[in-house]
């Protein structure tokens, strides 16, 4: 199992990355497991509250659960992933079943963040992006999957977005094996990612007796 955390700051193109990874590889390769579905529960928090919340800090990450659903994956073991609603703030009853795979990829802002996670992971990328560019993306998104206006998404950016940005995302960049700039439009460096995956799993699979893979 190779496993590879994908980081970048909100709007960078981390999406866009590992759906280029997936579709490289054969149907059912790779596994994902989003930072997002890792936000510590709101429920008992009044709605009115909940919008007040800092996603974008360590802090509002169960990154115990994260961790050991890392481990159970590397170990060979199916696990059941939280789902997370942006639209109530809490964390949904429904689970997403996800078994062990050649390949899973912790993806999320803060995911080089915490050390036990990078110590966890065989490849650490940031996806780098313009602030501008970052900014546009998030508007976009969030005006149309999660019911804000652009001045609500402005406001939140510059209240929230940029600072945490700059004090935990930016700064976790020093722990990446790979920089991606220009965030997924950088083919190139993707090419060389997604290759260099490739390389590994037939390594691997050489090294089990396994024939390589064809992509």
């Amino acid at each position: 199992m190779l496993v590879i955390g994908i980081a970048g700051g909100t709007g960078s193109g981390k999406t866009t990355v590992v759906n280029k990874i997936i579709n490289s590889l054969p149907p059912g390769e790779v596994a994902v497991m989003p930072q997002d579905s890792y936000y510590k529960d709101s429920s008992h928090i009044p709605p009115e509250e909940r919008s007040k919340i800092n996603f974008d800090e360590p802090a509002a990450i169960e990154w115990t659960l994260l961790v050991e659903h890392l481990k159970l994956l590397k170990e060979g073991n199916t696990i059941q992933m939280p789902t997370y609603s942006y639209l109530t703030c809490t964390r949904q009853e429904e689970t997403v079943e996800v078994k062990p795979a050649d390949v899973v990829i912790v993806e999320g802002i803060l995911v080089l963040t915490d050390p036990t996670i990078r110590n966890l992971l065989d490849i650490k990328v940031f996806v780098d992006a313009d602030a501008d560019d970052r900014l546009i993306r998030v508007i976009a998104r969030d005006c149309i999957e999660r019911g804000r206006t652009p001045e609500i998404v402005i406001n939140r950016y510059q209240d929230v977005l940029k600072p945490m940005h700059m004090q935990h995302i930016e700064p976790s960049k020093r722990f990446a094996d790979l920089i991606v700039p220009q965030g997924g439009s950088n083919t190139v460096a993707i090419n060389l990612l997604t290759d260099y995956i490739e390389s590994r799993l037939n390594r691997a699979n050489k090294m089990r007796g396994v024939a390589p893979q064809t992509i």
